[in-house]
């Protein structure tokens, strides 16, 4: 009997699977361009995803600025509207606050990212996604980064 209540528990805590729809930039939704739109009025959306998981609809608006620089915001819908929860660009490491490389180097992880994704929060929270060489899927560290202080993060952010 033991055994299959450990089945179950672990089961339980399996990771829920998100569900991935690739949407051309001409479906999105009005309300959603109109929410990207107003953070950035000359991006030219090249590609979206709507995501869903755990009773949340995101979408994934990526896009390009001007002057050639990408950028990438994820909308959560809440009571119906959408909301701009991240956004995303690549940087390099060398423009990261020099708090949030200190604290990187001092976790004991030995990272020398060969890609930086910059993630502003909506409440002023900046999440730096670090990519180790051969490893292009998930980040390998992430390190919060509020009012001055760095923190390397010990699970993935949620957003």
């Amino acid at each position: 009997m033991v055994p299959l209540l450990i089945s179950v528990l672990a089961l339980a805590q399996a990771p829920v699977e998100t569900k991935i729809t690739k949407v051309a930039a001409k479906d999105l939704p009005a309300a959603v361009v109109a929410v990207v739109k107003g953070a950035a009025p000359a991006m030219t959306i090249k590609e979206a995803e709507l995501k869903e998981r755990e009773n949340r609809r995101y979408f994934d608006v990526e896009g390009v600025m001007p002057d050639g620089s990408e950028i990438e915001f994820d909308l959560l819908e809440k009571d119906g509207a959408w909301t701009i929860v991240e956004t995303q660009r690549d940087i390099a490491w060398s423009d990261a606050p020099k708090a949030v490389r200190d604290a990187a180097a001092a976790s004991g992880k030995a990272i020398t990212p060969v890609r930086v994704i910059e993630s502003k929060q909506n409440d002023g929270m900046v999440i730096y996604e670090l990519f180790a060489t051969g490893k292009p899927k998930d980040p390998s560290m992430e390190v919060s980064f509020k009012d001055g202080q760095a923190k390397v993060l010990s699970e993935v952010w949620p957003h």
